[in-house]
């Protein structure tokens, strides 16, 4: 049918249908040349002819790529084939038959109301081609061809609906599948993206402030023994005038073993913050459980954070009756206590802090508190320097916890995170 789109390559079942199509008509003029030579009708050669004719006219539209592209070239070939065959029905009855596949033609390669028009002028013909052959018109004569023209539309109109049905399907197919290669692309890029996310928290949480207390642990140590080099008293050519022993006389300035003591303490401490990130690079690439809680509790980790933080004086304290935490609340609680306790180190200036781990009945708090510089929070950076507060925010979140920063200039930080714990099976 012209309603259906031409350009789309054939169906193996319509191709099935115009083979089908095809053999008919070529059936039925074969049946009409066999019966005039058969019954040695007066006018059988004519009859023959006739036939070939048709047949040739039937098949150059078959063959010609224009009638399937062009309703003009359909138009007229239609015309040609029904001219023939108009004559065919003047030299023979059986020509009357042909009337059926030619319904199907007409239907397939005209529009709608065209076709339909077409259809009711081809039953026409025939019904005029029997009358004019037998002499006496009958109730048959009328019946056969209209009815043929009638089931031939129903049969086209059913099929046309059930094309259009399957183009919606397989539309729609499409558009699942086209959708479907989206969300996994989608879904491809946000695990990216939370993974990198994982990465930039753990990095800054683990790699980043275990650098930063290696750089400070190092610079106490440089200015140690700079102080041992330079110290009051100190020869001013580096070491003229200097007992034979070596030793700094009374009263000068520090010592020389006791400064390369405290530059070895402040050295032992780096190289052991240099083996802890080591632990902790490791174990985030595996995505495994970090290593202080490996072996011991939330509340022990916290107790050693605060106890190797570099800078000012840190207190711990429990509140409430310690309970066992899922491992994601023990590893964000952890960070986000290492995170804030960096801050606090090297932002805030501060001489004293504190961190606190209370538990309630239904939810887990941390409080990290300083007595430092302070700083207004709504102008905290958010780019390069200040990924903490957003990264101990995202593991507060992705939690189900609120997390809050109170500081003013002036008046220390106070970092607090609260966790509501996970409802346990009776």
């Amino acid at each position: 049918m012209s309603s259906a789109p031409r350009s789309r390559p054939l169906t193996p079942v319509s191709r099935v249908l115009r083979l089908c199509l095809h053999a008919l008509f070529l059936g039925l003029l074969a049946l009409a040349a066999a019966r005039a030579v058969a019954g040695s009708a007066p006018r059988a050669g004519l009859v023959v002819a006739v036939c070939v004719l048709l047949l040739a006219v039937y098949a150059a539209g078959v063959r010609a790529p224009s009638v399937s592209r062009s309703a003009r070239a359909a138009g007229i070939w239609l015309g040609a084939v029904g001219a023939a065959w108009a004559a065919l029905l003047v030299v023979s009855p059986d020509g009357l038959w042909i009337a059926f596949p030619l319904y199907f033609l007409e239907l397939h390669l005209l529009r709608l109301r065209w076709a339909v028009a077409a259809v009711a002028v081809t039953a026409c013909a025939a019904i005029g081609g029997f009358v004019a052959h037998s002499g006496v018109p009958s109730p048959g004569a009328f019946l056969g061809p209209v009815l043929g023209g009638a089931v031939a539309v129903a049969t086209v109109l059913g099929y046309q609906a059930l094309y259009r049905e399957s183009e919606r399907r397989r539309e729609l197919i499409e558009e699942l599948i086209a959708t479907r290669a989206e969300l996994a692309v989608a879904e491809r890029g946000a695990g990216i993206l939370a993974e990198r996310e994982r990465l930039a928290r753990e990095i800054h949480d683990t790699l980043a402030q275990g650098l930063s207390s290696i750089q400070l642990l190092l610079r106490a140590a440089e200015r140690a023994l700079s102080e041992d080099r330079t110290g009051p008293g100190a020869p001013a050519d580096g070491g003229a005038g200097a007992p034979a022993g070596g030793d700094m006389p009374a009263g000068g300035g520090v010592p020389a073993d006791r400064g390369a003591a405290a530059a070895l303490a402040h050295i032992a401490r780096a190289r052991g913050a240099a083996q802890e990130n080591l632990a902790e690079a490791r174990r985030f690439v595996r995505a495994l459980t970090p290593p202080d809680l490996e072996h011991g509790s939330l509340a022990a980790a916290l107790e050693r954070l605060c106890a190797d933080a570099p800078g000012p004086l840190v207190r711990f304290s429990v509140s409430g009756t310690l309970r066992e935490l899922p491992t994601p609340y023990e590893v964000a609680l952890l960070r986000i206590a290492q995170s804030a306790l960096a801050n606090v180190v090297r932002h805030a200036r501060a001489g004293r802090a504190g961190i606190t781990l209370t538990f309630m009945d239904d939810s887990v708090t941390l409080d990290v508190v300083d007595d430092g510089e302070g700083f207004e929070p709504a102008r905290a950076p958010s780019g390069e320097g200040g990924f903490g507060l957003p990264a101990m925010r995202a593991r507060a979140e992705s939690l189900g916890g609120l997390f809050t920063v109170e500081s003013d200039p002036g008046q220390g930080t106070a970092v607090a995170v609260t966790l509501p714990l996970p409802v346990e099976a009776p």
